[in-house]
């Protein structure tokens, strides 16, 4: 398993926390989906088939693009 932490400046609220954890958690390979709008975070947990573009691509496919 691979853990990995992003900072995703668009988070404000809730709802985008559901948001993320819903659609990325839906990921095949992906073991769990951790967001906190209060720190603008989110940790991924991931095995293959999921990699590290494929979620990073999702992420601005939803929204929520992560940090460079």
């Amino acid at each position: 398993m691979t853990t990995k932490n992003y900072s995703v400046p668009s988070i404000s609220c809730g709802h985008c926390v559901n948001t993320i954890q819903m659609e990325v958690g839906e990921m095949a390979g992906v073991e769990s989906v951790t967001a906190n709008a209060e720190t603008k975070m989110v940790e991924i947990v991931f095995d293959a088939p999921a990699t590290e573009d494929a979620i990073k691509s999702l992420m601005t496919e939803i929204n929520f693009p992560v940090a460079a």
